[in-house]
C-alpha cells in the first residue's frame, strides 16, 4: 500500500534510518509517540519488545505501509518479529523488482 502523506508517520510504515548507529537500515514504525518521535523495529537486530525510540528528523519515511503489520498493531497492539522481517523483505523485493523493470527510483 502506498502512503498518501510523506509527513505523517503511520504504524506499519517503513522507514530508512539516515542518522545514528543504524544508518541506512530499514525499519518499521511500530508506535507513534508524538509529532516528533516514533518507535521502530526490524524484527532482527531490533525486536518489537525492545523497539528503538527515534526522532523523525533522523528517519526517511518510505512510501510503503505494510497492511499486515498495521492490522496486527491495530487489533492486538503487538506484532511478531517475523511479520516485521517479512514486511521489510517484501518492500525490498518490490523496490528492486521495480528497478529491474527499468523504473527510476523517483517513480
Amino acid at each position: 500500500m502506498v502512503s498518501d502523506s510523506d509527513t505523517t508517520p503511520i504504524p506499519g510504515q517503513l522507514v530508512r534510518v539516515i542518522k545514528g548507529r543504524d544508518t541506512e537500515a530499514l525499519c518499521v514504525i511500530v508506535e507513534v509517540l508524538d509529532s516528533r518521535f516514533v518507535k521502530v523495529a526490524d524484527g532482527d537486530k531490533r525486536k518489537f519488545d525492545r523497539a528503538k525510540k527515534k526522532n523523525l528528523n533522523h528517519l526517511e519515511l518510505q512510501p510503503y505501509i505494510s497492511d499486515e503489520v498495521k492490522n496486527s498493531i491495530d487489533e492486538t497492539g503487538k506484532v511478531t518479529n517475523g511479520k516485521l522481517r517479512f514486511a521489510i523483505a517484501k518492500y525490498i523485493e518490490e523496490f528492486y523488482s521495480d528497478l529491474r523493470k527499468g523504473e527510476s527510483i523517483d517513480g
